[in-house]
């Protein structure tokens, strides 16, 4: 079997259009992949959830531009940076939320699509995010997906406190979770880490990516492109079956 490895010495180079590969030879087949991981917010999803709760509480500039700098990679404590975000959005309610659900979340194009693929060929899918269970919760019963990981947030009296439950592996999914999370559902499906996929945008996705036998980066930040092995420029999440054939 061949299998995609990663090599730190290589250059993207144009496969089709607005899609690069680096460091293998493509197309691979789907069939070689067991298990697919994907980010959420601006992944699976066209918006960062944060972002717009911070909106309803009239301070999207202020968490907007924590996030982009977290994405980007210039503020390399994720924890750091979600605690600060997570502040402003004390006092945002359950109905501000819900509004941000029913009229801002949209799934991104393709991912329908590339999930039924994978699942048709026997891959588990998984959702690990930074991100927050409320939403990423729906995004899975909507998508088929077989496991989530999110963040929880706490809520008291209808209204966000600021604040994260602590969970049975911890209270932040970071980059560093989202790696651990990857390996441990892999190990407990008796599936090996290169037979695995990990698809992001941001800087706390690399860590997941590097873990994976195929690291994919969706319409994603300059440091996560530079990296990923699959780079999805222009178009939707089922590009990849372009460079993994069904």
């Amino acid at each position: 079997m061949t299998t995609a490895t990663s090599s730190s010495n290589s250059t993207p180079t144009e496969f089709a259009p607005g899609l690069a590969i680096q460091g293998f030879t493509a197309p691979l087949l789907l069939s070689q992949f067991k298990l697919i991981a994907f980010d959420m917010d601006s992944t699976l999803i066209g918006i960062e959830c944060i972002d717009e709760i911070a909106d309803a509480v009239g301070r999207k500039a202020e968490v907007a531009a924590i996030t982009e700098a977290a994405m980007r990679g210039e503020i390399t404590d994720f924890k750091d940076s979600l605690r600060r975000r997570l502040a402003l959005l004390k006092g945002a309610t359950l109905a501000d939320m819900e509004r941000v659900y029913t009229e801002r979340l949209k799934i991104n194009p393709g991912a329908a699509k590339l999930i039924a693929a994978c699942q048709k060929v026997g891959m588990k899918v998984l959702l690990v995010s930074g991100g927050f269970s409320f939403f990423a919760d729906r995004v899975k019963a909507r998508l088929n997906i077989d496991m989530a990981r999110s963040n929880q947030l706490e809520i008291a009296n209808g209204e966000l406190t600021g604040g994260l439950v602590m969970q049975s592996w911890g209270d932040i999914c970071d980059g560093a979770e989202k790696r651990r999370t990857l390996l441990e559902v892999a190990s407990l499906l008796g599936i090996e880490a290169h037979e695995c996929i990990a698809m992001g945008d941001g800087a706390n996705d690399l860590p997941m990516m590097g873990a994976a036998g195929l690291s994919v980066a969706y319409h994603a930040k300059p440091k996560v492109r530079e990296q990923a092995m699959v780079a999805i420029h222009s178009g939707g999440l089922d590009r990849l079956l372009e460079v993994v054939r069904p």
